[in-house]
């Protein structure tokens, strides 16, 4: 009996193996051969109008996908793109794209505008002045390299960026994270939004 034990749970573990290798492999025909329209195969977008995901933290791509999906996430550009995109993925394809994106190369950003960027720096490390005082490498890493459901923003489109502080600025993203981005963001001027996303974009 103890026999038979050990050689079903070798089998079980080849099938879980197996199926793993396939979601992994699924995972990565879905990124190269459709989400590379935009997003690249390997997630190095090169278009500002979509965000880069390589070496994104596994946790926010899954909560975002899922956020699509749900339609919880409900901004304009989610709507006209991530909804249908989103609509057909179940909980084990999602985690597998996650995954994937994690595992890549990150892109390094260059500076456009040293002073800009250093004027980011400032607020980044310190928060914005007079308004809220929590350093955005709070939640997002000294380096904005990311934690958890807190997005990897170092080397991410500047454009992209301000983009999405704007948006949560004017309360358009309902998603996990967007309350706290909305209040963080509501103290921000333009020219702080672009200063920021400046020097993010330079790591």
């Amino acid at each position: 009996m103890k026999r038979r034990l050990i050689i079903a749970s070798a089998i079980l573990a080849a099938c879980a193996a197996q199926w793993a290798g396939a979601q992994e492999s699924d995972a990565r025909k879905l990124a190269t051969q459709v989400c590379s329209s935009c997003h690249g195969p390997r997630g190095e977008s090169v278009s500002s109008a979509f965000p880069r995901l390589a070496t994104q933290k596994a946790d926010y791509v899954d909560a975002q996908l899922k956020a699509f999906r749900d339609r919880t996430r409900a901004d304009p550009m989610a709507q006209a793109y991530m909804w249908g995109m989103a609509s057909q993925l179940d909980d084990a394809t999602i985690k597998s794209l996650a995954a994937y994106y994690a595992a890549q190369k990150p892109v390094h950003g260059r500076a456009t505008n040293a002073k800009l960027a250093q004027a980011g720096k400032a607020i980044y490390d310190a928060g914005v002045p007079g308004a809220n005082p929590q350093p955005c490498g709070t939640c997002h890493g000294k380096d904005g390299e990311g934690n958890g459901v807190y997005p990897r923003l170092a080397g991410q489109h500047a454009e992209y960026l301000v983009k999405q502080l704007v948006v949560f600025k004017s309360a358009l993203r309902t998603d996990s994270n967007a309350a706290i981005m909305h209040d963080i963001s509501s103290g921000m001027s333009f020219e702080q939004m672009e200063s920021v996303a400046a020097y993010l974009a330079s790591r």
